[in-house]
C-alpha cells in the first residue's frame, strides 16, 4: 500500500515538473532577441496595445510565437501604428537579422514603403514563410531571395515592385506558393521555374510581363493554380500545359496570346476553371478539347476570334456554372434536346456572335443567359422572357431587334430560311393593287404634302434655333445639368437625398479638431469650388476637407452639383467621398480620402533627399499606369453612365494619386451631363448658323465628351515630354509649344518622338515603343475636329495595349479578322478620322501595311468591367473595314487649328 502511494506521489511530482518546464519554455530566453523585438516595435511604430513593453513577448505580445524560448513566428498583419508611426511609415525591419530562428514573417496589409532589403536572403536562413502582401513595397525583388533554401511560401502581391523577376527564385526547391501578382514587374517569366517541383500555386497576374509562356511550366506536376492573366504575354499557348495533371485553376486571360488552342487537355481531369479570354486566339474549338474536363465549372473564351460551330459539349457539362464565350465568331444553332443538369446558379453568355435559328429549351438550364447580338429568330417562349438578354437578334415578340433587311441579308448569305418576323413565306408585305391613275395621284399628292411639311418643319426649326441662340446669349449660367440651385444652399426639394449613401456624417467640432481650426499650415489650396485643408482624425487617419462658403454663388453651385454626382455614380477611379458636415448654415464641408502622392502635377517630378535640390522623375511604368487609370475613370463617366458625364476639368492637378500611384479623379465639381443634340447640330450645320465645334445645347464649348478627350491628350503629352503645365494652360505660349511639338509625333517614324521625350526617362527599345504609342494616342486626342477624336473607351484599350498601336508583327493573322462585322478597338481608335479627298491630297499616302494594321486587332474589354452588349454604332462612330489605306490617318492635318477650333 505504501509503495503504491509512493508511486502516485512520484507521478504527481513528475507531472508538475513537466508543466513547469512547459510554462518556462514560453518565456523569451534570449536577451538579444528581446532587444531586437523592442527595436522592431520602435522602428515600425507599433502600439503598446498589441506589444506592451513591460510584458514578455512570447506570452503577451500579439502575433509573436516562440518555441523553446526563441522567436519563430511574427505576424503583424493589419496592425495599426501609433500616430507618430503612421505619419512616416518606413520599411525599417533591420532588427529581424537578430532573430536567427525566425521561420515566418507576415506583415501583410501594413504599409512598408521602400524596397525589400538585400539581407533578407542572406540573414534569414530559417525563413519558411514571407508574406508582404499589400505593403506598398517598391523597387526590385532582391536576387538574394534565391538563397532562402527553406522558403515554402512567398507572397509579394499587390505592391509596387518593378524590374524583372529574378531567375534565382528557381533555386527555392521547397517553394509551394509563389504570389507576385498586382505589381509592375517586367521582362520574361524565368525558365528556371521548372525546378520548382513542389509548387502548387503560381500567380503572376496583373503585371507587365512579356514574351512567351515557358513550356517548362508544364513539368510542374503538383501545380494546382496557375494565373498569368493581365500581362502582355504573346505567342502560342504551350501544349505542355496539358501535362499539369493536378491543375484546378488556369487563367491566361487579358494577354496577347496568338494562334489556335492546341492544348491536349485529356490529362487535366481536375480542371475546374479555364480562362483564356481577351487574347488574340483564333481557329476552332473542337468538342474533344473539353470532353475530358468533367470537373469544369467556369470557362471564359470571350474577346478572341474563335470561329465555326460552338463546342456542343460545353452545353451539357454537368458541373458548369459560368461560361462566357461572348465577342467571338462562333456560329450554329442552339441544341434542341433537353440537358439533365442542375443549374441553380448557372450563367451563360454567348452574346456578340453569329448564332442563328430558334431559341430552344436548352436555355432553361441556366439561371441567366445572354444571347444578345446574334441572329436568333422566331417567337420567344414565355420561359425565356425572364433573366435572358435578347436584344439585337431577329426575334418576333420582343423589342430592340435587328432590322428586317439586316436579318434577311444574314440568312440569305448562308442559304438559310428566315421567317421574316412571322410574315408568310418569308417575304415582305405587298401593298394592295390599284389602277395606275389612282396610284399616280397618290404619289403626286404625297409629294406635295411632303414638300410642304418639310418646308414648314425647317421654318419651325429655324425659328427655334434663333430663339435658343438669343436665350443662350443672354445668360452666363454654367450648364451643370443638375437642376437649379436654391438660394439658401439647401438641397433641392424635388430630390430625395439619402446621406447614408454619401459617407459618414462629421460634426463641426470634429472638423475643427482635424484641421487645427483651419490653420493656414493645413491649407492645401484655394480652389474655385472651395478651400482644401489637410486633416488628421483621432484614429490618425489623414483626410482632405473642402470648405464651402455658401455666400459664394460659385461654390454653392459646385457643392450642390458635386453632392448630386456622388449620389448617382460610384467608381474606384473617382476620389472617395468619406463623408460630409452640413450642420452649419453658411458653411458646408465635404471630406475626402487623403491621397499620399498628391496629384500628377506635383508627383511627376519630386525633390530628392539630397542636398543639391535635384528632382526625381516618375519612371515610365508608373507614368503608363497613371495614364491607364485616368482613362478608366473617364471611360466610366463617358460610357458606363447614362446619360454620359463630362468631367470638364481634366488636367494634371485633377489626377490624384494614392500611396500606390493608383489614380483617383478629383475636381468633380465641374462634372455635368453631356450636352448636344445630334439632330439639332446637323440642322445647324445645314443652315450654316454660327456654332463652335464642341458647342452643346447650352452654347457651352466644354460640355461634350470630346472636350475631355482633348484635355486628356494634353495630359498624355505631359507624361511623354515631362513638360509641366501643358494640361492646365491655354495661353499663347502653350499653343506655340503644341504647334512645335506635334510634328514630331508620327505613326510612321519612331525616331522622331525621341526629340521630345522627357530626357529624365531611362527607357529601353521596348519602352520607347510604348512612349511612341502614347504620343500617337495623345496626338489623336488633339485632333482639331471633335468628331474625329477617338472615344475614351478606345483610348483606354490603346493604352492597355500600347505596342499594338505601333507594331505590325501580327498583321498577317489580323487580316483574317477584318471580315468581321464588328471593328476592333484599334480600328475604332483610328477609323474615326476618315479624311476627305482634299485632306488626303495634302498628305503623303499611308503604306498599305500600316493600313492593314489599323484594322487588325480584336476588341478587348477593360479589367474589371464589362460592356453592356452595345454595338459600336451606338456612339455615333461607325467604321468600315473596306476603306482604302489612305483614308485612315490618326493625325490632325492642321496643327495650328488645334486650339483655335477648341477654346480649350
Amino acid at each position: 500500500m505504501v509503495d503504491r502511494c509512493n508511486r502516485v506521489l512520484v507521478c504527481a511530482v513528475l507531472f508538475f515538473l513537466l508543466i513547469g518546464c512547459t510554462v518556462e519554455q514560453q518565456f523569451l530566453v534570449s536577451r538579444q532577441e528581446r532587444l531586437a523585438l523592442l527595436q522592431l516595435r520602435s522602428s515600425l511604430g507599433l502600439r503598446a496595445k498589441e506589444w506592451p513593453i513591460k510584458s514578455d513577448p512570447c506570452i503577451s505580445w500579439v502575433g509573436i510565437q516562440c518555441t523553446n524560448g526563441r522567436v519563430t513566428r511574427i505576424n503583424i498583419s493589419g496592425f495599426k501604428r501609433t500616430r507618430k508611426g503612421s505619419q512616416n511609415p518606413q520599411f525599417s525591419v533591420d532588427s529581424l537579422q537578430s532573430l536567427t530562428f525566425l521561420s515566418s514573417f507576415n506583415a501583410s496589409n501594413l504599409a512598408l514603403p521602400g524596397s525589400i532589403p538585400e539581407w533578407f536572403g542572406l540573414r534569414l536562413g530559417s525563413l519558411q514563410v514571407l508574406d508582404l502582401r499589400s505593403c506598398s513595397t517598391a523597387g526590385a525583388i532582391p536576387f538574394t531571395l534565391g538563397n532562402l533554401s527553406s522558403l515554402a511560401e512567398l507572397y509579394l502581391s499587390d505592391n509596387n515592385l518593378t524590374g524583372i523577376v529574378p531567375t534565382s527564385l528557381g533555386q527555392l526547391s521547397h517553394l509551394s506558393i509563389l504570389d507576385l501578382s498586382r505589381n509592375s514587374l517586367t521582362g520574361l517569366i524565368p525558365g528556371t521555374f521548372s525546378a520548382l517541383r513542389n509548387l502548387t500555386l503560381l500567380d503572376m497576374s496583373l503585371n507587365f510581363l512579356s514574351g512567351a509562356i515557358p513550356p517548362e511550366i508544364g513539368t510542374l506536376s503538383r501545380l494546382q493554380f496557375l494565373n498569368l492573366s493581365g500581362n502582355s504575354l504573346s505567342s502560342l499557348i504551350p501544349a505542355q500545359l496539358g501535362d499539369l495533371s493536378s491543375l484546378v485553376d488556369l487563367d491566361l486571360g487579358f494577354n496577347s496570346l496568338l494562334g489556335s488552342v492546341h492544348l491536349d487537355l485529356r490529362g487535366l481531369k481536375n480542371l475546374q476553371k479555364l480562362i483564356i479570354g481577351n487574347n488574340f486566339l483564333s481557329g476552332t474549338l473542337p468538342d474533344d478539347l473539353f470532353s475530358p474536363l468533367i470537373q469544369l465549372q467556369r470557362v471564359v473564351l470571350s474577346h478572341n476570334a474563335f470561329t465555326d460551330d460552338f463546342p456542343f459539349v460545353l452545353w451539357s457539362m454537368p458541373q458548369l456554372r459560368y461560361l462566357d464565350a461572348s465577342r467571338n465568331n462562333f456560329t450554329g444553332t442552339l441544341p434542341n434536346r433537353s440537358l439533365n443538369a442542375n443549374a441553380s446558379v448557372a450563367v451563360f453568355n454567348i452574346s456578340q456572335n453569329f448564332f442563328y435559328g430558334n431559341l430552344t429549351s436548352v436555355i432553361r438550364r441556366f439561371s441567366f443567359i445572354d444571347v444578345s447580338g446574334n441572329y436568333l429568330q422566331g417567337r420567344v417562349p414565355g420561359y425565356a422572357l425572364g433573366n435572358t438578354s435578347l436584344s439585337r437578334n431577329c426575334l418576333r415578340n420582343v423589342a430592340s431587334q435587328r432590322s428586317v433587311s439586316e436579318c434577311t441579308s444574314f440568312y440569305t448569305e448562308r442559304g438559310l430560311v428566315f421567317d421574316n418576323f412571322g410574315l408568310p413565306n418569308g417575304t415582305q408585305p405587298h401593298p394592295p393593287k390599284s389602277d395606275k391613275k389612282s396610284h399616280r395621284t397618290v404619289i403626286i399628292l404625297a409629294s406635295v404634302l411632303g414638300a410642304a411639311g418639310l418646308i414648314a418643319l425647317l421654318a419651325i426649326v429655324f425659328i427655334l434655333l434663333i430663339v435658343c441662340k438669343h436665350t443662350n446669349g443672354a445668360t452666363n449660367q454654367r450648364s451643370i445639368g443638375m437642376g437649379p440651385v436654391p438660394a439658401n444652399g439647401s438641397l433641392p426639394p424635388r430630390a430625395v437625398w439619402d446621406f447614408s449613401s454619401l459617407g459618414d456624417t462629421f460634426t463641426y467640432k470634429k472638423i475643427l479638431d482635424a484641421t487645427g481650426e483651419f490653420s493656414d499650415v493645413n491649407l492645401i489650396k484655394n480652389g474655385h469650388s472651395g478651400d482644401f485643408f489637410h486633416g488628421i482624425l483621432e484614429d490618425a487617419n489623414p483626410i482632405v476637407i473642402k470648405k464651402i462658403d455658401l455666400h459664394s454663388s460659385v461654390e454653392k453651385e459646385a457643392y450642390m452639383s458635386e453632392l448630386d454626382l456622388f449620389s448617382k455614380v460610384s467608381h474606384q477611379r473617382l476620389v472617395p467621398l468619406l463623408g460630409h458636415c452640413l450642420e452649419n448654415e453658411n458653411e458646408k464641408f465635404l471630406i475626402y480620402k487623403y491621397m499620399p502622392n498628391g496629384d500628377l502635377s506635383s508627383s511627376l517630378f519630386k525633390k530628392t533627399n539630397s542636398d543639391d535640390g535635384s528632382l526625381q522623375s516618375l519612371d515610365w511604368i508608373t507614368r503608363l499606369k497613371i495614364a491607364i487609370g485616368a482613362a478608366e475613370g473617364l471611360s466610366y463617366l463617358h460610357h458606363e453612365c447614362t446619360p454620359p458625364f463630362v468631367h470638364r476639368d481634366i488636367q494634371a492637378s485633377s489626377i490624384l494619386l494614392d500611396d500606390k500611384f493608383e489614380v483617383r479623379l478629383g475636381s468633380l465639381s465641374e462634372v455635368c451631363v453631356q450636352e448636344g443634340d445630334t439632330q439639332q447640330n446637323r440642322i445647324t450645320r445645314l443652315l450654316r448658323l454660327p456654332q463652335t465645334s464642341e458647342q452643346g445645347t447650352s452654347g457651352m464649348t466644354n460640355t461634350t465628351c470630346a472636350y475631355d478627350v482633348y484635355c486628356f491628350g494634353k495630359v498624355l503629352l505631359e507624361l511623354v515630354t515631362g513638360k509641366l503645365g501643358i494640361s492646365s494652360s491655354t495661353d499663347a505660349t502653350t499653343k506655340e509649344w503644341l504647334e512645335a511639338t506635334l510634328p514630331y509625333i508620327s505613326i510612321y517614324d519612331k525616331e522622331l518622338v525621341t526629340k521630345i521625350v522627357d530626357p529624365s526617362l531611362i527607357i529601353d527599345e521596348d519602352l520607347l515603343e510604348e512612349v511612341w504609342a502614347m504620343a500617337v494616342v495623345a496626338r489623336s486626342c488633339l485632333n482639331p475636329k471633335p468628331t474625329r477624336r477617338p472615344l475614351m473607351r478606345y483610348i483606354l484599350k490603346a493604352l492597355e495595349n500600347p505596342l499594338k498601336v505601333v507594331r505590325d508583327e501580327h498583321a498577317s493573322s489580323a487580316r483574317l479578322r477584318t471580315t468581321s462585322s464588328r471593328g476592333s478597338w484599334n480600328a475604332n481608335l483610328f477609323g474615326s478620322w476618315r479624311q476627305s479627298s482634299s485632306d488626303v491630297a495634302a498628305m503623303p499616302a499611308i503604306p498599305s501595311q500600316k493600313a492593314e494594321l489599323v484594322n487588325s486587332f480584336k476588341q478587348s474589354r477593360t479589367t474589371g468591367s464589362q460592356e453592356s452588349g452595345q454595338n459600336d454604332e451606338g456612339y455615333g462612330h461607325s467604321f468600315s473595314t473596306k476603306q482604302h489605306s489612305n483614308e485612315i490617318f490618326p493625325e490632325p492635318l492642321n496643327v495650328q487649328d488645334v486650339e483655335r477650333e477648341n477654346e480649350d
